[in-house]
C-alpha cells in the first residue's frame, strides 16, 4: 500500500504517468543498486537505511534481524516517510497546475 501511495505521489507531481512508474521503479530498483558501489561500509548501511525498498523488505523479516541494515519498523517508517513525501510533493503540484 504505501509503495502504491509513493507511485501516486509521483505520478501527482510529474502528471505523467509512465514518467511516474519509471522514476519509482529507479527509486526502487537501482537505488538499492547504486548503494553496492559505495566502499565506506558506514555510509553503505546508512544508504541501504533510507533506500525504500530495502525498508520495505526489512518489513517482512522475521528472522536474523541483527543482519538487516534497519528494522521491520524502521523500516515501515522509513517507507511510510517516503510515501509521505511523494504525496506532499504531488499535492501542492497538483493544487499549482489545476488551479
Amino acid at each position: 500500500m504505501l509503495i502504491a501511495l509513493l507511485g501516486l505521489g509521483a505520478a501527482t507531481a510529474v502528471r505523467d504517468s509512465a514518467a511516474a512508474v519509471g522514476f519509482v521503479l529507479g527509486l526502487l530498483f537501482v537505488l538499492p543498486i547504486l548503494t553496492q558501489l559505495v566502499t565506506d561500509p558506514d555510509w553503505h548501511r546508512h544508504l541501504q537505511q533510507i533506500a525504500p525498498m530495502t525498508a520495505g523488505l526489512a518489513v517482512q523479516a522475521t528472522v536474523d534481524l541483527d543482519t538487516l541494515p534497519i528494522g521491520p519498523w524502521a523500516g515501515l517508517g522509513v517507507l511510510a516517510g517516503w510515501a509521505v513525501a511523494a504525496l506532499l510533493g504531488g499535492g501542492p503540484a497538483l493544487r499549482l497546475w489545476d488551479a
